[in-house]
């Protein structure tokens, strides 16, 4: 009788500790694709949408609209980790900013971010028209 329970507690180590080392790789996993970014870069454009977004992982979540105001729009989704930044982000609603981004590929929930281009600072961009090569007057540079 006693080699059966002994057996049993046996198998219930094994399985607890295959869960440890699971769960540790799993984590080794999420600390690399979040310490190391497979590309790093600057947008420009109308910081159009911000919001803080989530069921349980509340995460930051943007939208820029690049490209002429009347011709070609694309729209590009980033993230933001910082509280301090969220805010800073939030103030330029509306307005053209410059961001700059690091991506992380293969990070492996949303609960770190829904996008892989994870925002790093932010500027404000001095255009009076909003149309990229045409001044205040509405000539061409």
């Amino acid at each position: 009788m006693e080699a059966i329970q002994a057996k049993k507690s046996h198998w219930k180590f094994k399985i607890f500790l295959f869960l440890c080392v699971l769960a540790a790789l799993f984590a080794l996993y999420a600390w690399i694709t979040l310490s190391y970014s497979y590309a790093t870069g600057k947008r420009a454009g109308f910081l159009q949408k911000f919001s803080k977004k989530g069921w349980i992982c509340k995460t930051w979540e943007g939208e820029l609209v690049t490209g002429a105001m009347l011709g070609n729009q694309e729209k590009f989704q980033f993230s933001v980790r910082g509280e301090d930044l969220a805010n800073e982000i939030g103030k330029n609603i509306g307005k053209r900013v410059e961001i700059d981004y690091d991506q992380h590929v293969g990070v492996p929930t949303s609960c770190f971010a829904e996008t892989e281009y994870y925002v790093k600072a932010v500027k404000t961009v001095n255009d009076p028209t909003g149309i990229p090569g045409l001044n205040s007057n509405g000539n061409g540079q």
